[in-house]
């Protein structure tokens, strides 16, 4: 079956190509104001503090900052079309005397290039590159570490069709994607975090050290918006969707990455920023309302950060 929507794939596209004449390209309407080099970004930091002084309701003194900076770089010509990004986040807690603890980590480079085959619809390539900074710890417990610069990290590279029917609108359908977990900590690849083979023991030794790498092979869509409403509000949002055809094509995985910035005045803004993620291949521990561990399988992630503080953008 697989193998059939992939020559039925190719057929579509060949045809789409066979198509195409001078005449066609003469056609197409193209916007100069597009062409050409692009340039822009955001950048929003967040700082609060509680301090407490013979605080009768009780509380305890803390400190917590947030940042996120957000860029592009995109390049158009009659045929070629060029876009980069680059998010990054990072986010710090320090409550009394504890030690400070992450709150946001995040590096997602995206690179696509397509070529015009007709109107708004493109032949494209795709690379993107997630990791994060910064180690992170089994919380309250900072001794155990669970995550940490490439621990893991993802790179995918996808060759599709790209329809951007709009500038600020792009719905990117890939059927030929290779997706590689990156786990270069072997303590963390001996246990089998992110997805690797893990470790083989036998009589408390181990026999197979796990595997720092897993390949994967299989279908990616990822659809991206970048929308302005009037002058002060900006939508950016991308969700991206990936199937391994040869493991349970039916468990997909998801990112969806959600920022929603609104510009108060010169340099103040309020944003709000949500990133969601299932990943079959990443076991997280159950817990009950008590904290103890009923059992271990794939759960959805979310995390959302609200903030009010200093924004620039360019």
């Amino acid at each position: 079956m697989r193998l059939l929507l992939f020559v039925i794939f190719c057929v579509l596209v060949n045809s789409v190509i066979s198509q195409i004449t001078e005449k066609d390209l003469k056609k197409i309407a193209i916007d100069t104001t597009l062409l050409g080099w692009k340039c822009g970004g955001m950048i929003n930091v967040t700082i609060s503090q509680v301090s407490l002084t013979n605080w009768a309701a009780g509380g305890e003194n803390s400190y917590s900052g947030n940042m996120i900076f957000n860029t592009f770089l995109k390049y158009n010509s009659h045929r070629i079309s060029l876009e980069n990004t680059l998010d990054l986040g990072l986010g710090m807690q320090k409550q009394a005397t504890a030690r400070a603890r992450k709150t946001d980590d995040k590096i997602d480079f995206s690179s696509k290039m397509g070529f015009l085959l007709k109107n708004k619809l493109f032949a494209a390539a795709l690379l993107n590159f997630k990791t994060q900074s910064l180690p992170g710890y089994n919380y309250p417990n900072d001794s155990v570490l669970i995550s940490d610069f490439m621990n893991p990290a993802y790179l995918l590279f996808a060759s599709g069709i790209d329809w951007k029917p709009k500038e600020n609108l792009s719905f990117f359908v890939a059927p030929i994607t290779g997706k590689s977990t990156f786990v270069l900590n072997q303590q963390l690849a001996n246990a089998g975090a992110f997805g690797v083979e893990p470790a083989v023991y036998e009589n408390g030794h181990i026999i197979y050290k796990g595997k720092k790498f897993r390949a994967e092979f299989g279908s990616y869509i990822k659809m991206a918006i970048l929308q302005k409403f009037k002058e002060n509000i900006t939508l950016n949002t991308k969700v991206e969707l990936f199937s391994n055809y040869f493991k349970k094509p039916q468990n997909i995985d998801i990112y969806w990455d959600f920022l929603l910035g609104i510009k108060l005045s010169q340099y103040l803004a309020f944003s709000i920023n949500s990133i969601l993620i299932y990943d079959d291949d990443i076991i997280i521990e159950i817990k009950d309302k008590q904290g103890n561990t009923t059992g271990k399988g794939p759960r959805i992630q979310f995390k959302e950060i609200v903030g009010l503080g200093f924004s620039y953008k360019f």
